[in-house]
């Protein structure tokens, strides 16, 4: 089979591979249909996940069909078509049964981390995919719902949601920015709506962007390259800053703009992946009574998701801005890597 190997930072190729094959009773073999790349894909690229070995396919999300199972998965058949979750999930163990999927204790030389594809183990970004613990990291696509829709199921709804729009403990009324607009950003906006907040403000260096972020549920928007970006933000609140500020890009500089903008008493969720450390001004920050939360989403919400997918409540439609043949990997990454030229948001790639 063809798949999407990692060479070492700054350098992947599209190669032979040999196909997967079931090797604990609780996988499937999946037929990639759609897979897409995820922001953290450019991180492990550029070096800042050295935890990925060189050979390792990269990938960790899509929607596929069910080739083949293992003698203990009876809850999923050949033929089904199903959503890869980003987060494999053996449902068993101590932070399974707390719902914290995210660090479940069974997943293959994780060591406590549910992100295993295309981190720890090979990824989606190929023709077949083994998926371990299939009966509970894979769901099955509901009648009427498109591949491409059920792909942003995969990673960053959930992500959007949880970390975002959960762990920042959004409220009605509330005064949200999302710092960062690209996919997951943009998801934290839509998601952001289930929760009632009166403004939701999109801050992104890229106009395109900003202009976009409204499509996606933000009522206002902030380009972060003007000096008074920061004015412009509190003009948009009583001037005390907001109650819930998510940063979604993964730099110290946008973490830097979350803790300026939000007010005394109010959420820091962070959500980008840093490869760089970040400084936290505890001097000053310790009486502002501040609740700072970090983390790698559980997937908890994705069934919940799923049902609003398909009964219309989610329009995901416009998060899809690229379309390549799964052939054409290499090209679907020099877009997605130039974002701020192509205007690409999320790229689908289609076997």
């Amino acid at each position: 089979m063809k798949a999407l190997v990692y060479q070492g930072p700054g350098s992947i190729e599209w190669q032979e591979k040999p196909a997967p094959r079931i090797q604990k009773p609780t996988d499937a073999i999946v037929k990639i249909e759609t897979t897409t790349i995820c922001g953290t894909d450019l991180h492990i690229l550029k070096g800042d996940v050295p935890a990925v070995e060189s050979g390792r396919t990269l990938g960790h999300e899509g929607v596929g069909v069910v080739t083949e199972v293992g003698e203990a998965v009876t809850e999923l058949a050949v033929g089904d078509r199903v959503i890869i979750s980003c987060i494999s999930a053996c449902g068993k163990c101590s932070y399974c049964l707390e719902g914290m999927y995210s660090h479940c204790l069974a997943d293959e030389g994780a060591s406590g981390i549910g992100w295993i594809l295309g981190h720890l183990i090979d990824g989606t970004q190929a023709e077949l995919v083994r998926i371990p613990f299939a009966e509970t990291s894979l769901h099955k696509v509901p009648e009427g719902v498109s591949a491409e829709e059920a792909a942003m199921i995969s990673d960053i709804l959930p992500t959007g949601h949880e970390i975002g729009i959960r762990y920042g403990a959004v409220e009605p009324g509330d005064v949200v920015a999302v710092i960062g607009a690209g996919p997951v950003g943009l998801a934290a906006m839509t998601t952001a709506s289930l929760y009632g907040p009166s403004r939701v403000i999109a801050i992104d260096i890229d106009p395109n962007r900003v202009e976009q972020a409204k499509r996606f549920g933000a009522s206002d928007g902030v380009v972060s390259s003007g000096a008074d970006w920061r004015e412009q933000v509190l003009a948009l609140t009583d001037g005390l800053g907001v109650d819930v500020a998510i940063e979604a890009v993964g730099l110290p500089s946008t973490w830097d703009m979350s803790l300026e903008i939000v007010r005394p008493g109010g959420h820091v969720a962070n959500v980008g992946v840093h490869g760089k450390p970040v400084t936290f001004p505890l001097e000053s920050a310790w009486i502002q009574n501040l609740t700072i939360t970090t983390g790698l989403v559980n997937t908890d919400t994705s069934r919940m998701l799923i049902k609003l997918l398909a009964q219309g409540r989610l329009d995901v439609a416009g998060f899809i801005s690229h379309r390549f043949s799964l052939g054409d990997i290499m090209d679907a990454y020099d877009t997605f890597g130039r974002a701020a030229e192509t205007k690409a948001l999320k790229v689908i790639l289609t076997a």
